[in-house]
């Protein structure tokens, strides 16, 4: 009877320690805390034409009229998602919509257009999209052999659609070359500082570096890997949450964004750190996200908030599907938003995020999430650290 008692007294106290540490855990997450706050805007973009739809995708950026400018995988739709471009057509809807599509700020579809032409190397895999501080929008590309051939250029185009130049070529290899100044190696993203004309390349699925160019003449002016190190292409097998970071990149390095104090913010998707540099490429600090997320990673892109200090820094980590937003100064996360889903406000596979002028957010989403979304900021509050999906009037 003794033992009986004793081993029941031991089973209460276990279950009360559990009960405790959930409730520990369900307090910190409610605990209100002072950060940027956002709603989803549900009727945003409005619908396109011609029965288009989005497939993967897969870059957003914003131009000097807050248009919304996004980049997709037109070619990622099945047949019987777009039955009218079949062979002979198998249903009266729907069509891919061109690869690159502008949006002005009531989401009406502006202009559309992309895809191969003459005097370029149209990607096999296109990804990511910038319109830099002179209108020209600028497209990366990540794709793996196709004949022979991977994406190791960056195109430049006008906003009309017109080809402006591209840098680097199709590679006749799918090998890495992290220290090649020739090509580049599946660029996932370019970000332009427009002080000093150069643009930043997370360069990025094959190759393991940030890359900085001319952005007029696409020369290459340095390039570094994680820490600053030389970039080094050995295979570093899976990554583990439980060893010491690597000294390298994983593949993919998915960002590399210019803050206004001269500092780059780079994704290390893999390894679920942001890494920061000087514009020299000299490092400064990191911050690891979720650290034991595994697959694709946390860190899938990056953007800043629109106060003239850019005090905010949101990330988008398109596997646990949540934006999270930290203090940029010292990288601290304060909330969360976001969930799984399909509905509007929530994710799946959010890919990349920009702000606007207003400080409104925008994201798009890869895989067979295959949308644009608008979260419009609604000034500084009290909000919790995890706030699910910021739906209107919430």
């Amino acid at each position: 009877m003794k033992k009986l008692l004793i081993g029941a007294t031991f089973l209460t106290a276990i279950v009360g320690l559990n009960l405790t540490a959930g409730a520990l855990e369900r307090q910190a997450q409610n605990t209100l805390v002072e950060a940027p706050r956002f709603e989803v805007d549900p009727m945003w973009p409005k619908p396109m034409p011609n029965g288009w739809l989005l497939a993967e995708t897969i870059g957003v950026g914003i131009d000097a009229r807050d248009h919304v400018w996004i980049v997709h995988r037109s070619d990622k739709l099945s047949a019987d998602e777009a039955g009218a471009a079949q062979n002979p057509p198998t249903a009266s809807c729907c069509r891919p919509a061109p690869p690159v599509l502008e949006f002005d700020t009531d989401g009406t579809l502006l202009r559309s257009w992309g895809g191969p032409g003459q005097g370029y190397d149209w990607p096999i895999s296109n990804h990511g999209i910038f319109v830099d501080h002179k209108g020209i929008v600028w497209i990366g590309g990540n794709g793996g052999s196709n004949g022979g051939k991977g994406d190791g250029q960056i195109l430049k185009f006008t906003q009309d659609g017109k080809f402006v130049a591209q840098y680097g070529s199709a590679q006749q290899t799918q090998q890495a070359a992290s220290n090649d100044t020739t090509h580049f190696g599946r660029v996932a993203k370019i970000f332009v500082d427009p002080r000093a004309n150069e643009a930043y390349v997370a360069d990025g699925y094959l190759n393991k570096r940030v890359a900085v160019i001319d952005a007029d003449t696409g020369a290459f002016k340095r390039y570094w890997g994680a820490y600053g190190n030389k970039p080094d292409d050995t295979n570093m097998g899976a990554y583990d949450p439980d060893a010491p970071l690597i000294q390298q990149f994983r593949s993919p390095v998915h960002c590399a964004d210019l803050s206004v104090d001269n500092l780059v913010y780079v994704c290390d998707r893999p390894n679920n750190r942001i890494q920061v540099f000087t514009r020299e490429g000299k490092f400064v600090k990191e911050q690891q996200i979720a650290k034991r997320t595994g697959g694709d990673g946390s860190i899938w892109d990056v953007a800043f908030s629109k106060d003239p200090q850019q005090k905010y820094l949101f990330v988008a980590d398109g596997k646990n599907e949540r934006i999270y937003v930290l203090v940029r100064e010292t990288l601290e996360v304060l909330t969360n938003f976001g969930d799984g889903g399909r509905q509007p406000g929530q994710f799946f596979a959010v890919h990349s995020i920009v702000t606007d002028s207003k400080g409104n957010i925008y994201t798009t989403e890869t895989y067979e999430g295959r949308r644009l979304q608008k979260f419009v900021y609604k000034g500084i509050g009290k909000v919790p650290r995890t706030q699910g999906v910021v739906w209107p009037g919430k």
